[in-house]
């Protein structure tokens, strides 16, 4: 392996230090002989070009990743993303997941928390408790967290226009719990401009919607340190339809566009870039993934280097969530997206990522079971405990295939920045049409694809099967809107509404001001305010966005 001084400084300084850290993992890094396994592979010369896009794990340009030691010291956190019908259930599976090794919650909300409506709204007909759990008030957030200690257990909430709102529910239950907020862990999704051009759960007009992650920013900076503030995601964009280059691009330039939109509210860049996390689909094309994930990372050290400045080491890094990819799961052959899943949960690993979630073999058909979770679950397990893979640094770097396609995945996403950049930015790319187009245009030559037989989907159009036996489905029970409905009143009944109606008057002074937002809204929801109730008031001072 390499002799170049910097190889020499990294391997003494870090993998040592791994083995001192985590001793109880000595024995995988060897093979069935006693030898020690190769943990990292570099050429016999390094050069200043080698140096500057490839490197060292652990170090700018970050490509073969943000850790030193990556899995050697430590695996990547296990999620599973759930949430279904009332908060009761929801914590009921929660505790089972944690129970079966997973080491992270991730929150699914249900489409009307999703878009600020209470469960008794008329918009939240028929919507209440399907796709996620419903959420009203802090009253059912403590329910969600019940057992569930905050100070030992990292969760991930996927919301975005009431993220501030539900951020705010989140701590007032580690109060109640006892823990300093300062020691919350987690990360609240609350990227905004993905919704625009590939998820439609918005609520209030760019500009605004802006100012509440800012304010996030800022808060979190003060108060919960160890609080991801976003998690900047591409995975919406791929299940949209895009390809890999452009999931790289337009994560990338809506993560510029929070970075300077923090700038231009007075944040200093190296307090809140920390922070910033990224969120990635994990499709099927093993070696493309990969490649994404390691150019992905590699450019966003780049721009937050030479755009903006970045001096500390932990502003230039991109840590990143991945999911399997959603779209590729078929609702024929069921059995088959546990394979696909595994592929893809590999690439994930292979790539670097920091957080995984693993979906369900059933989930073209419904909510996944109990079954098909753990299922899901043990499929990262295998790969962490069995494949070998984690045994290694980062073991595909310098594999002729993948430095090539990471450099060119890396070169078009740059170029697609740079025509956002000509054309006015992100918010002005989204209410041109240009993203949006990009995205349409890319889904429609891959279904096309399919659909000509150019790309075969097993199961779907090609190696069919005449299915008679259905698998058994979850389903929501419709008596979930009715008895959620029916809490909601009790609350309203019994909490004290002259508390509720000056926390909110505050909260509509606060909005049109340029005052931080966080503390008027974390003060309405410990008042028993309704997530509904709140976005109203913002809604009244903001306008609603109407794509």
């Amino acid at each position: 392996m390499g002799k170049h001084p910097e190889y020499k400084d990294w391997e003494e300084k870090e993998l040592a230090a791994s083995l001192r850290r985590f001793p109880e993992r000595k024995k995988e890094f060897t093979n069935h002989g006693g030898e020690e396994i190769a943990r990292l592979s570099v050429p016999d010369r390094i050069d200043d070009a080698y140096l500057e896009n490839i490197g060292f794990p652990g170090r700018y340009p970050y490509t073969r990743g943000v850790q030193p030691t990556m899995y050697r010291g430590r695996l990547w956190t296990m999620r599973q993303y759930a949430g279904f019908s009332t908060a009761s259930e929801s914590n009921q599976r929660y505790r089972y997941l944690l129970d079966q090794g997973t080491t992270g919650l991730s929150i699914a909300f249900d489409l009307p928390t999703q878009i600020g409506y209470d469960s008794d709204h008329p918009m939240a007909a028929g919507e209440v408790g399907k796709v996620g759990v419903a959420i009203d008030s802090l009253a059912d957030m403590e329910i969600l967290f019940d057992r569930i200690p905050l100070d030992k257990v990292s969760t991930s909430m996927t919301i975005n226009a009431p993220a501030a709102i539900l951020l705010a529910m989140y701590v007032a239950v580690g109060e109640k719990q006892g823990v300093a907020i300062s020691k919350l862990k987690g990360t609240i999704q609350n990227d905004i401009l993905k919704e625009y051009v590939a998820r439609g759960t918005y609520i209030f007009p760019p500009t605004p919607s802006l100012r509440l992650i800012t304010d996030i920013f800022k808060w979190c900076t003060e108060h919960t340190p160890e609080f991801n503030t976003i998690s900047i995601s591409g995975y919406h964009i791929r299940e949209a339809g895009s390809t890999a280059v452009q999931e790289v691009a337009f994560t990338l330039a809506n993560g510029i566009t929070y970075v300077q939109a923090a700038l231009d509210a007075g944040l200093e860049l190296d307090n809140f870039a920390p922070r910033l996390s990224f969120f990635f689909n994990a499709s099927s094309d093993l070696l493309e993934e990969v490649s994404k994930f390691r150019a992905a990372r590699r450019l966003w050290a780049r721009i937050m280097k030479e755009r903006f400045n970045a001096m500390k080491p932990e502003s230039r890094m991109l840590r990143f969530h991945t999911q399997t990819a959603g779209y590729t799961l078929t609702a024929q052959q069921i059995d088959n997206n546990i394979v696909r899943v595994a592929l893809q949960a590999l690439s994930a690993v292979l790539g670097g990522t920091q957080s995984l979630h693993t979906n369900s073999r059933d989930e073209a058909l419904s909510l996944p079971t109990e079954d098909s979770v753990r299922t899901a679950l043990r499929t990262q397990q295998v790969i962490a405990h069995e494949s070998g893979v984690t045994n290694s640094v980062d073991p595909l770097a310098g594999s002729y295939f993948i430095e090539e396609l990471t450099d060119r995945i890396e070169a078009q996403a740059s170029e697609l920045i740079a025509k956002i950049d000509k054309a006015g930015g992100v918010v002005a790319a989204i209410e041109e049409g240009f993203i949006q187009r990009q995205i349409e245009n890319s889904a429609y030559e891959y279904q096309q694809e399919i659909e000509k037989g150019e790309r075969i989907i097993v199961g779907v159009n090609e190696f069919k099967i005449d299915e008679q036996k259905k698998p058994p489905l979850l389903r929501v029970n419709p008596e979930v809107e009715h008895a959620q409905v029916q809490g909601l009143r009790e609350l309203r009944e019994k909490r004290d509404n002259e508390k509720v109606r000056e926390a909110l008057a505050d909260l509509s002074r606060s909005a049109r001001t340029s005052s931080n937002l966080m503390p008027g809204i974390l003060a309405a929801v410990k008042t028993y305010a309704t997530l509904g109730e709140i976005c109203q008031v913002l809604r009244e001072v903001f306008g609603e966005y109407r794509g």
